[in-house]
């Protein structure tokens, strides 16, 4: 997936400006796809040229004109490709693994700390994804009924929700190993 495609999606649930944008990447899209502020005014810079996007100028009070985008015709047509295209599934790069495999050759318990730590950033992660899930989609205040489009959001997010249960549980599993290991006397 190009950042091309995360932008359509973005501007196509709400047309907004670079830094809105950046901010909704920072809050939800950027769970699964990352860019910085840099990539996403260039790309859209790109887009912009490409007629991919439309763009008016919004006038601020006491601040400078902001440019607000919105999907143009060729950029819903570009989109509508990319859905039809099939996508290979997803290799795994994860650095934590391959280094959990290299404390064979070292001490597993020096391990602990750096294995806590994504614990604890995965379980932020999974609390943010509930309170998002309970605010937009399942607590008493969420909008009602959903759309095709919040239905589609929601299995996103449930698709998260289950990825960081699933990774808390391997975590888990980690730290128990190294634990154990780290008790065991050298060698054994």
């Amino acid at each position: 997936m190009a950042l091309e495609h995360a932008i359509l999606v973005s501007l196509l649930e709400k047309p907004g400006s670079g830094y809105e944008l950046a901010r909704r990447f920072e809050r939800s899209i950027g769970y699964f796809w990352t860019a910085t502020h840099q990539q996403i005014y260039r790309v859209l810079k790109r887009m912009e040229g490409d007629g991919l996007l439309q763009v008016r100028e919004v006038a601020q009070q006491g601040r400078p004109d902001k440019k607000e985008y919105s999907v143009a015709g060729p950029g819903r047509a570009a989109l509508s490709r990319w859905l039809h295209e099939p996508v290979e599934p997803e290799s795994i790069r994860h650095e934590l693994a391959v280094k959990i495999r290299g404390a064979a050759f070292d001490d597993p318990a020096a391990l602990i700390s750096e294995v806590e730590r994504h614990r604890e950033a995965h379980s932020d992660r999974l609390a943010h994804y509930l309170s998002g899930e309970q605010r937009d989609f399942t607590g008493p205040e969420a909008p009602r009924p959903h759309d095709t489009r919040q239905e589609l959001q929601h299995v996103v997010l449930r698709g998260g929700i289950a990825y960081e249960r699933m990774t808390i549980a391997w975590l888990d599993d980690v730290l128990a190993t190294l634990h154990r290991l780290g008790a065991a006397p050298p060698g054994s």
